[in-house]
């Protein structure tokens, strides 16, 4: 017999939140239903997804590949429901849509994916640049909406930002290192630690804040533009990043295992938002986008 839908939903609810616990107030559901389904989904599928550690659910290999089906199974079931009930369908139109680099890779997908399904008669066009570049095409009108990495402290005039959801960062290690044995990590526990720092410019501003919350200057042996390369770095024991966990995965393209540690102490956050232009007239198209960017991504990211 096949899982079910509601096997599916919990099981994601409770990736994305880390524990059963939260997984279950947040789908307003008792633990132990939650606990019963994931058990009952393992037995079908004839696999392990989860293991308990001391700090909640860990997706095991499995785990990560069956939670890309899982979520393209749920969006597909809340975009057929959408297209049958006529609901928020805002018929023909066109969004001119900037995106950059990070958001491209990390968040677009999901959400365009999820949008061409619910509005077809809508025609979608992308550009992908820098913040910098992309906010010139909004205050030009050559966009409606752009998706972008948004600095907390950049003062946006004549623009107006939604902020999605917000990453914290978090310390990516190779498996077996001894700081993933230690009960709380400090930021001085990284300072004799190789770093490898992934230097894009969405996230300049928040680099050179985690930097400055060093005591000591930490030792930087890598410098790169990839973020796949910060992933086989680390995965083969060249070093350890603090990255936002926006972009993180547990397996290098290798197939290496990468750990992801909390680290205490004050650290920046990558803001996901969407940016218009201030004043300007939103398009139908344009608010149906927004609204379902408000409701698909924002419990994503933690």
């Amino acid at each position: 017999m096949s899982f079910t839908i509601k096997q599916a939903r919990y099981f994601v609810g409770v990736a994305e939140y880390g524990t059963v616990s939260r997984a279950a107030a947040e789908l307003s559901i008792s633990q132990s239903a939650v606990t019963e389904a994931l058990k009952d989904l393992e037995a079908r599928l004839g696999v392990r997804l989860m293991e308990r550690r001391h700090r909640g659910m860990e997706l095991t290999y499995h785990g990560h590949v069956f939670l890309r089906h899982a979520k393209a199974i749920l969006t597909e079931a809340a975009n057929a429901e959408m297209t049958l009930s006529g609901r928020d369908n805002v018929g023909t139109g066109t969004l001119a849509l900037g995106v950059t680099s990070m958001t491209s890779g990390y968040v677009l997908s999901d959400l365009l994916s999820r949008f061409r399904r619910a509005q077809p008669g809508v025609e979608v066009t992308a550009v992908e640049d820098t913040g910098e570049y992309l906010e010139h095409l909004l205050i030009g009108g050559e966009l409606d909406l752009a998706l972008m990495v948004v600095p907390a402290a950049q003062d946006r005039q004549g623009l107006h930002t939604e902020i999605l959801a917000v990453s914290p960062y978090r310390l990516w290690l190779p498996l077996g290192h001894p700081l993933t044995q230690k009960e709380s990590i400090a930021l001085q526990d990284l300072v004799g630690e190789p770093h490898i720092v992934l230097d894009i410019d969405e996230m300049r501003a928040e680099a050179l804040r985690l930097m400055s919350s060093f005591a000591d200057k930490p030792r930087v042996a890598f410098r790169t533009r990839s973020v796949e390369a910060v992933r086989s770095l680390c995965a083969s024991g060249a070093g350890i990043a603090l990255l936002p966990d926006l972009i993180y995965r547990p397996w290098s393209l290798e197939g290496d295992r990468i750990e992801s540690r909390d680290v205490s102490g004050t650290l920046p956050v990558v803001q996901v938002g969407l940016v218009w232009r201030r004043g300007a007239r939103i398009t139908p198209s344009a608010r149906a986008f927004l609204a379902m960017a408000q409701s698909f991504h924002a419990p994503r990211l933690r």
